[in-house]
């Protein structure tokens, strides 16, 4: 028996697969990644919630004790003394449940990839000339 949870179609049926206390951080990240990123576009990548603006800019999951952030290795090394205190690898960032989830550093973080995605499709654009 196949006890693997399908793959959500889209961020709104993610977000419900998860207890309500969950739900309501998952929501507050997803509000503060559009806060950031007017113009990108959610979808699910990897089976995560993913937004997209010239390329993947940044994917968000829930696990059992924490919520990840995956920035691109990128981000997680452009804020790498603001996430001293977060578990973090090259392209992730953990935030523990029983902390506070570090919504303006979210926010930030998303901002400094939107401007390095639509920087570098503009470098790309630049050369096709």
């Amino acid at each position: 028996m196949d006890n693997r949870k399908p793959t959500p179609k889209n961020i709104d049926e993610y977000i419900a697969g998860f207890p309500e206390d969950i739900q309501g951080i998952l929501q507050k990240i997803r509000a503060v990644i559009h806060e950031a990123a007017p113009e990108a576009r959610e979808t699910i990548s990897y089976q995560v919630p993913t937004f997209t603006l010239k390329g993947n800019l940044v994917h968000f999951a829930a696990f059992k004790q924490h919520i990840s952030f995956f920035p691109a290795s990128s981000g997680v090394e452009r804020f790498k003394s603001e996430l001293a205190g977060y578990q973090t690898s090259k392209g992730t960032i953990q935030f523990p449940l029983g902390q506070p989830i570090p919504y303006d550093l979210i926010r930030e973080i998303t901002i400094f990839r939107v401007q390095e995605n639509l920087a570098r499709a503009e470098a790309k654009a630049r050369k096709k000339k």
